[in-house]
């Protein structure tokens, strides 16, 4: 197949405006922006015959240009990314798109190597997405982020064929405080998706949903419209792996860094 990596960002987030073009402290000291990070870590990824950032502010763009990406203008009328996603579609030639979401530099390349396998392997699946087994550490955050109010990571479950049954921000399935199991059954959803161009185009004609629009996850559109959604579960390999929701994660994005 050939692969196509999108990686669609916006200036105006509602809890972290200019969120792309935040800095984060390397390993060696230096700082580069979110938007740099993503885009060094999709070209980690062996086999895919084009990247792009993809957005419709100029700031954005000139950033991405600068450190030398490719990238897809869109408008500004694309309410998330897979709809961001789906308007570049007509800019490219792909047989699966791979969107790795701006906010997401930690995500390692055998993330997505995994979905491209799925997709290539499971004919039944419109769209795929990785999931990773919470150990304590990556628990402990989701707990605390709920505690203090916060809306940090995303949580999935699923059917015995690995096909999503529900994405929520809340903590799911619930878990007894007194009784922590081992291994932990909570999943968090990474924020990246591999889309059939078909999936795309139809993403696009359906309305926002009920429980797309409460929880604020693109993906549950697909969940509410029949499309069938692959949960691939991932093996971070040691690392800790965490998106960049809220400012109060960038001190836990920079001490993975560190730690590199």
């Amino acid at each position: 197949m050939k692969t196509v990596i999108l990686i669609p960002a916006r200036y105006a987030s509602t809890r972290y405006p200019g969120k792309p073009l935040a800095e984060l402290t390397q390993r060696d000291g230096t700082r580069k922006t979110l938007i740099q990070m993503t885009w060094e870590a999709a070209l980690q990824v062996p086999d895919i015959a084009a990247t792009y950032v993809v957005t419709d502010d100029d700031r954005i763009a000139d950033a991405a240009r600068g450190f030398g990406a490719d990238v897809l203008m869109t408008s500004s009328e694309a309410r998330n990314g897979t709809e961001r996603c789906a308007e570049a579609l007509a800019q490219i030639d792909a047989d699966l798109i791979v969107n790795l979401q701006g906010d997401a530099p930690l995500t390692p390349p055998w993330f997505l190597t995994a979905l491209i396998e799925r997709m290539a392997n499971d004919a039944d699946a419109q769209v795929a997405t990785p999931v990773l087994r919470c150990d304590a550490k990556t628990y402990a955050m989701f707990v605390e982020d709920r505690k203090a109010d916060r809306v940090g990571g995303t949580t999935a479950v699923f059917d015995r064929n690995r096909h999503g049954l529900y994405f929520s921000k809340e903590v799911i399935p619930y878990i007894d405080p007194g009784k922590l199991p081992d291994p932990i059954p909570v999943f968090h959803h990474v924020g990246v998706y591999a889309y059939r161009p078909e999936a795309l185009r139809a993403y696009t004609g359906w309305p926002e949903g009920e429980l797309e629009r409460r929880e604020g996850l693109e993906q549950l559109r697909f969940l509410e419209n029949g499309a069938t959604v692959a949960c691939v579960e991932v093996d971070a390999r040691g690392r800790l792996f965490w998106e960049l929701n809220n400012p109060a994660d960038v001190p836990r994005i920079e001490a993975v860094l560190r730690e590199a």
